[in-house]
C-alpha cells in the first residue's frame, strides 16, 4: 500500500527525532520505502527520504536500493533526476561497486540533464573509491548493451584525465591496466583508439617500460605475426590505426623494429594491391608516410639487408628514368615520367634511415650496373627538384601572414618542404661514398620553430640540417578526418607531373563491429541488470 505524502512526513520525523534508536523503527523506514508507489509528490519525498536513513537499516538494504532504483526509471523526469542525484548515499562499502554499475546502466539515458546528472554522481563516488566504481563501470564495459559499453568508455576517456592525483594512485592504474586489456581482447576500431587514449594519459605509463607495455598491445592487436591480405580493406584498417596508435609511443628506447619489419615484409611488396578503407584516401602515400615515420625509431633488424634491398626496389619503382631522347634532342616518347614527389620523399627518408644500419649496402649490396641505373635515376630526378623548387619560390616570395594561409599557398609552402627534404637527401646518396648524415623533418610534421615556415619560403634555401630531426607527437591521434585530399598540380613543363597527394590528417577509421577479427561482437544482453 502506498504511503500518502502526511504519512511519508510524519514517519519521516519518528526517524528524525529517534536519533541513537533509530534501528528501532523499522516501520516507520518501511513506510518511507513504499512512497515510491504513491504519485509524484510522494516519490519525491522517498527519493530524498530513503537515502537519508539508509545506513541505519542494513537488513532493509537490497529493499531501499531498488526502491530508489524504482525511482531512477520513473516515467517523470524530474523524479529521475532527484533519485539519480542521491544514488551516491547509498555507495558505502560492498555496495559502491553495485551503485557504480547501476549509475554506468543509467548512462545511456537520452536526457541531457540526466546525463549530466549521472556523470556528476559517478565522479562523486569515484572520488570516494576510485577501485570499487571503476569495477562498476568495467563491469558494463565488459557486459553490458552497445550504448551503456560506449559511454562508459567515452566516460573513462574524458574524466580520469580531471580525477586529483591523491584519488590516481598507482593501485587504481594499475586495475585500469589490467581491466582494459581484458576490453581489448573484444574491440571496434573506434574503441581501440579511446582505451589506448585513456592508458597513454596514465602516469605510470609514461615510462619508458610503461610506453613499451603500450606498444606491446598494440603489437597483439595488429597481428604482426600473420601474412597481410592487401585485399581485405578491414585487415589494412586495422594495421593503419594499430600503425598510428603505437607512432608516439616510440623513441631511441622504445623501438619501432616490428612494425617496420612488418612494413617491408609484408607491406611494401603488396603495395599497389593495398585496399583502402576509405574511398578518398590515398592508401600507399598513406602507408609510405607511416613507415618514413617509424624508420627513426627502428632498433636492430635480423634481415636488414633484405628489408633495405625492398626499400630500394620500391624506390626504384617510383624514381623513373629519363625519356630517351630522339635525334633533335626532343623528347622521343609520348609522356614525360610522372615525378610522384610524395611517395619518393617516404621511401627515400626510410631508406636513408635504415641505410645508417648498414652504410655500406650501396657499395657491397648493390651490383655496379644497379648502381649506375640508381644514380642516373636520381640524377633525372634531382633535375625535376631544381625546377619545381624554382617555380614554387617565385610563387611564394614575399608573401607573408595571411596570405600564406590559403589553401592553395599552404599547399606550396608543404610542397617545398617535400622538394627541398628529397634535394638534401638526394645529395647525400650521391657522396661517395654514399653518406647518412643529414636530417630532415619529414613535410607533414609540425613545425618545431614559429619562423621556419618563413624560413621556407624566403630566398635563401632551407637546408635538411636546419629544418632539424622529426619529432614524434607525444598525443594519440585524432579520431580520423575523411575529407578530400588536397592535391598541388604543378606548372606544365619538361619536369611537369604530380608533385604529390598532400594529407594533412588524412585518417582513415575502422570499418565493422567488434571482435578480434575487427568484426562483431556477440549479442549483449538487455534490460534492466541491476
Amino acid at each position: 500500500m502506498a504511503a500518502t505524502v502526511e504519512e511519508l512526513y510524519r514517519n519521516y520525523g519518528i526517524l528524525a527525532d529517534a536519533k541513537d534508536n533509530l534501528s528501532q523503527h523499522k516501520d516507520a523506514y518501511q513506510v518511507i520505502l513504499d512512497g515510491v508507489k504513491g504519485g509524484p509528490k510522494e516519490k519525491r519525498l522517498a527519493a530524498q527520504f530513503i537515502p537519508k536513513f539508509f545506513t541505519s537499516f542494513p537488513e532493509l538494504a537490497d529493499a531501499a536500493i531498488n526502491a530508489q532504483l524504482d525511482l531512477c526509471e520513473d516515467e517523470d523526469v524530474s523524479i529521475r533526476r532527484q533519485a539519480i542525484k542521491e544514488l551516491p548515499r547509498f555507495a558505502a562499502g560492498e555496495n559502491l561497486p553495485r551503485v557504480a554499475d547501476i549509475l554506468t546502466q543509467l548512462l545511456q539515458t537520452d536526457d541531457s540533464a540526466e546525463f549530466n546528472q549521472v556523470n556528476s554522481a559517478l565522479i562523486s563516488i569515484f572520488k570516494i573509491d576510485a577501485k570499487g566504481t571503476l569495477g562498476g563501470l568495467f563491469s558494463q564495459i565488459l557486459q553490458g548493451e552497445d550504448l551503456v559499453r560506449e559511454r562508459a568508455i567515452k566516460f573513462l576517456c574524458n574524466k580520469l584525465k580531471t580525477m586529483p592525483e591523491d584519488t590516481m594512485t598507482k593501485e587504481v592504474e594499475d586495475y585500469i591496466f589490467t581491466e582494459t586489456k581484458k576490453v581489448l581482447e573484444d574491440v571496434t576500431g573506434e574503441e581501440f583508439v579511446s582505451l589506448m587514449r585513456i592508458l597513454s594519459g596514465l602516469k605510470t605509463m609514461q615510462t619508458v617500460s610503461g610506453r613499451q607495455q603500450l606498444v606491446e598491445l598494440v603489437v597483439e592487436q595488429a597481428f604482426l605475426e600473420q601474412p597481410l591480405n592487401p585485399a581485405d580493406a578491414d585487415s589494412v584498417d586495422r594495421l593503419l590505426q594499430c600503425t598510428r596508435q603505437a607512432l608516439p609511443l616510440f623513441s631511441k628506447n622504445v623501438h619501432s623494429t616490428r612494425f617496420v619489419t612488418y612494413f617491408c615484409e609484408h607491406v611494401l611488396p603488396n603495395l599497389s594491391m593495398l585496399t583502402s578503407p576509405v574511398a578518398e584516401l590515398d592508401i600507399q602515400l598513406e602507408v609510405l608516410k607511416l613507415l618514413a615515420e617509424m624508420s627513426p625509431f627502428c632498433g636492430d633488424m635480423d634481415k636488414l639487408e633484405a628489408n633495405l634491398t625492398m626499400l630500394f626496389e620500391k624506390l626504384l619503382e617510383f624514381m623513373p628514368l629519363p625519356p630517351e631522347e630522339g635525334e633533335n634532342g626532343e623528347n622521343a616518347g609520348n609522356e614525360e615520367p610522372k615525378l610522384q614527389f610524395s611517395y619518393v620523399e617516404c621511401l627515400l627518408f626510410s631508406f636513408h634511415q635504415l641505410g645508417k644500419k648498414l652504410p655500406d649496402f650501396l657499395i657491397d649490396k648493390v651490383n655496379a650496373e644497379r648502381l649506375k641505373d640508381f644514380k642516373i635515376r636520381l640524377q633525372y630526378f634531382a633535375r625535376g627538384l631544381q625546377v619545381y623548387i624554382r617555380q614554387l619560390r617565385v610563387a611564394l616570395q614575399g608573401k607573408t601572414g595571411d596570405a600564406l594561409k590559403t589553401e592553395e599557398n599552404k599547399i606550396k609552402v608543404v610542397a617545398l618542404k617535400i622538394t627541398n627534404n628529397i634535394n638534401v637527401l638526394i645529395k647525400d646518396l650521391f657522396h661517395n661514398p654514399p653518406s647518412y648524415k643529414s636530417t630532415v623533418t619529414l613535410s607533414w610534421k609540425p613545425v618545431q620553430k614559429p619562423e621556419a615556415t618563413a624560413a621556407v619560403v624566403g630566398q635563401k634555401r632551407v637546408s635538411g640540417e636546419d629544418a632539424g630531426a622529426g619529432a614524434v607527437m607525444k598525443k594519440l591521434s585524432p579520431l580520423p578526418r575523411r575529407d578530400a585530399r588536397q592535391i598541388y598540380n604543378p606548372p606544365s613543363g619538361k619536369y611537369s607531373g604530380t608533385i604529390g597527394n598532400f594529407s594533412y590528417e588524412q585518417r582513415g577509421g575502422f570499418r565493422g563491429g567488434r571482435g578480434r577479427g575487427w568484426g562483431s561482437r556477440g549479442n549483449r544482453s538487455r534490460g534492466r541488470i541491476y
